[in-house]
């Protein structure tokens, strides 16, 4: 089979890792890739979201399968427009990726079908998002209704803040056409926790749980970003625990979006918060979350392309899915320093050969000659796996400090915090 991976981060470069072990595959493509996967995958200067050249692409050379991995050209309808040409495309149809694409579409679904999630409402007018925020208790969550590469989240601690942010999104349009639309949920307290699912529509099975680091400094501090390093498992769940997932949150979700007519068939992302009186959806992503996948895929055994395979063939219940059993896995991000303000590009990187236990999954990195530079602000995922979480998070770091470019940051408390 030819196959073409959509997108150039780290979360494209671990699919093309796992990709690369199935014996299915023949040929493999990504648009546009990075200097990573470029040694996995043939690598083509199409844009993620340029969906016409794409199409073409996919027809012109005969593509069996694209996978669609970013949100923004899910959201943009990149899998209907491949479908309507003859490709097979694995990912969600345009109005399924509304579920991450408009949290506001997300919380009129919970709230429809009765799945847990922080009170909340929604406002396009400053003035009446303003007065309802003055009944509200502190903390406060303001949200970006649309797609802000991971950013569009706010916690006000106090009600100036909580005004700043709206405004900032209703009139600054600091997020663009993504914050014309906010939402103001309640503010919940406990663990946090993703769980990754694979579902044809129908059936949905969990994949191992993660726990992400967003927060740019150690100890939780600092701004949002799109994630500074992840851990798997997430978190120790009992069966019963996993059963009440299932039944509260999952298969509801799933069945939620075949009844609005708009049936989910992919990857979909469960941002979990783990409160004193039960499991709520924080939010939901519309694919494989990054740097979640940089620890999730290194721990599934299965042949991914099987199971994209039985996604597209709705008989994703007539296959096991296997993990690695007992093994645990950490992801430490590399990030351009000033990361997620402004930042500089273009600065050599070294060390790269000399980490041989650690998988190295570029993000935003490019070749320049015989040099590898980084292009964007999460560079690399270095990402361990062993026999337990600690030794897996004492490889990550060892093998992070074999790694140097100018002004590198990384948090130095993954999975610690």
């Amino acid at each position: 089979m030819k196959v073409l991976i959509v997108g150039g981060g780290g979360r494209e470069h671990a699919i093309a890792w796992k990709f690369s072990q199935s014996p299915q595959i023949t040929q493999l493509y990504c648009a546009p890739g990075n200097a990573g996967i470029a040694k996995l995958a043939t690598c083509v200067p199409i844009k993620a979201t340029d969906l016409e050249a794409m199409v073409q692409f996919a027809v012109t050379q005969n593509i069996d399968l694209v996978f669609v991995a970013p949100d923004d050209p899910l959201a943009l309808g990149m899998v209907d427009a491949l479908q309507q040409a003859g490709i097979r495309a694995f990912g969600p149809s345009k109005a399924a990726a509304r579920i991450e694409a408009s949290k506001s579409f997300a919380k009129d679904l919970m709230h429809r079908y009765q799945i847990p999630t922080a009170d909340y409402a929604v406002f396009e007018s400053t003035p009446a998002a303003l007065a309802y925020l003055n009944g509200c208790d502190l903390p406060i969550v303001i949200k970006a209704d649309g797609l802000a590469l991971g950013k569009g989240v706010i916690i006000a601690q106090t009600q100036l803040e909580a005004e700043q942010a709206v405004r900032a999104m209703l009139e600054g349009n600091v997020f663009g056409q993504a914050g014309s639309r906010v939402i103001i949920e309640s503010f919940l307290t406990g663990p946090e926790l993703t769980v990754l699912a694979f579902t044809d529509g129908k059936t949905v099975v969990p994949m191992v749980s993660s726990r992400d680091h967003k927060r740019a400094f150690d100890q939780d501090q600092g701004p949002n970003t799109g994630g500074m390093g992840t851990i798997a498992p997430g978190a120790s769940l009992s069966e019963k625990d996993q059963q009440h997932l299932m039944a509260a949150i999952f298969q509801p979700t799933i069945d939620a979006m075949a009844s609005e007519g708009c049936p989910f068939k992919g990857v979909i992302y469960f941002g979990l918060m783990l409160t004193p009186t039960g499991p709520k959806v924080i939010e939901y992503n519309a694919r494989f979350g990054d740097p979640e996948a940089q620890v999730v895929l290194p721990l599934l055994e299965t042949d991914l392309m099987e199971i994209c395979l039985a996604v597209l063939e709705e008989r994703l219940d007539q296959i096991k899915i296997r993990w690695q059993e007992d093994r645990s896995a950490c992801c430490v991000v590399m990030a351009s320093g000033g990361y997620p303000g402004s930042y500089t590009t273009g600065y050599p990187i070294s060390g790269l050969d000399t980490v041989t236990r650690s998988l190295v999954f570029h993000a935003g990195t490019r070749q320049e000659g015989s040099q590898i530079v980084t292009a964007g602000g999460r560079v690399l995922g270095v990402t361990a796996v062993a026999d337990s979480l600690e030794d897996a998070i004492d490889q990550a770091y060892q093998d992070v400090a074999r790694i140097h470019f100018v002004q590198a940051h990384y948090r130095k408390d993954i999975g610690r915090t």
